[in-house]
């Protein structure tokens, strides 16, 4: 089933229960893209690990530490 036809069922039984009908599937994706970017520019990043706990996790992730 794809989502053409999952959107054919969701329809259906919006109007058998008298709900709202939901979008067609495709239709509001560059809106939504274009929200998570902006969600994303704006959300404040989480606080980098000091030095020393920076190198350890770096070097269990196996890459070489970097010289600051």
């Amino acid at each position: 089933m794809n989502a053409m036809h999952q959107h054919m069922i969701d329809t259906y039984r919006a109007t058998q229960h008298g709900t709202r009908i939901p979008p067609q599937p495709g239709r509001h994706d560059w809106q939504a893209a274009r929200e998570l970017t902006s969600q994303a520019l704006t959300r404040p990043r989480p606080p980098r690990p000091p030095g020393r706990l920076r190198t350890a996790l770096r070097r269990l992730a196996g890459r070489p530490p970097t010289t600051p």
